[in-house]
C-alpha cells in the first residue's frame, strides 16, 4: 500500500508544471496538513463523501462545456485538482491560503478550470458548474472564494470549507441526485446561492507542497 501511494505521489509530481516542481512534495497522510498553492488534492463532499470530479465529456445541455460531477470511488485520477492562486503572480507555490482568499482549481488531467456561470445545471436547474479554458485561458468565472468554517484562519486538511463563486455568489454544492446516463453512479455538482449543510467540502487525498520554514511559523 505504501509503495502504491508513493508511486501515485511521483506520478503527480511529474505532471505538475515546472514552476511548481521546484519544491519538495509530500503525500498527506494525516489530518491537519496545510493546503498550499501548488498542492494537488481531492475535494470530498462532506455529506455524501463523493469526490469532486471531471473528465473530458461535455454537458448535453446548458453551456456544453466539460462536465463536473461527484464521483463515489476514491481511487480515480480524474478527481485531482491543482490549487492555484487568483492570478499567476499573486502568490508563490507553498504559500498558505487564508479564509476569504480567492483561488482557482485546475483539473489536473484536462488542465481546465473549475468554472461556473448562469447556465442551468442539468438535473436540479441550479447554477451549472463546469470545467473551462486551459493553461493560458482563464477568467473571473474560475474564481472561488474560500470560506473556512470555525475559528481556523488558514486552510488545513481537517477543516470544513465552502467555496463561493465570485461572479454568481453560488456555493459549490452537491446532493444525492444521480445521472442516469453517466457510468459509475455519479451525482450532480452545481452552484446554489443559499448557505446550506451540503455546501461543505473537505480536502481529502492529495500531494501537498509544504510551507517554507518562514511561512510555517507565521
Amino acid at each position: 500500500m505504501a509503495l502504491c501511494f508513493f508511486g501515485i505521489a511521483i506520478l503527480l509530481f511529474l505532471t505538475l508544471d515546472s514552476d511548481y516542481t521546484s519544491s519538495t512534495v509530500y503525500a498527506a497522510k494525516s489530518e491537519g496538513v496545510e493546503i498550499t498553492y501548488g498542492s494537488v488534492i481531492k475535494l470530498m463532499h462532506e455529506k455524501t463523501k463523493f469526490r469532486l470530479h471531471s473528465h473530458d465529456v461535455p454537458y448535453g445541455s446548458g453551456s456544453g462545456q466539460q462536465s463536473v460531477t461527484g464521483f463515489p470511488e476514491v481511487n480515480d485520477a480524474n478527481s485531482y485538482w491543482i490549487v492555484r492562486p487568483e492570478t499567476a503572480t499573486s502568490y508563490q507555490p507553498g504559500d498558505v491560503i487564508k479564509s476569504g482568499t480567492i483561488i482557482r482549481l485546475q483539473h489536473m488531467k484536462t488542465r481546465r478550470w473549475l468554472h461556473s456561470h448562469l447556465h442551468a445545471s442539468p438535473i436540479s436547474g441550479n447554477l451549472e458548474v463546469s470545467c473551462f479554458g486551459d493553461d493560458g485561458n482563464s477568467d473571473t468565472g474560475d474564481y472561488w472564494r474560500i470560506e473556512i468554517e470555525g475559528s481556523g484562519k488558514t486552510w488545513r486538511q481537517d477543516q470544513r470549507i465552502r467555496l463561493r463563486h465570485v461572479d454568481t455568489s453560488g456555493y459549490l454544492h452537491s446532493h444525492d441526485k444521480k445521472y442516469n446516463r453517466i457510468a459509475g453512479g455519479q451525482q450532480e455538482v452545481c452552484g446554489i446561492r443559499e448557505k446550506r449543510a451540503d455546501n461543505v467540502w473537505l480536502a481529502a487525498e492529495g500531494i501537498y507542497l509544504p510551507t517554507s520554514v518562514s511561512k510555517a511559523s507565521m
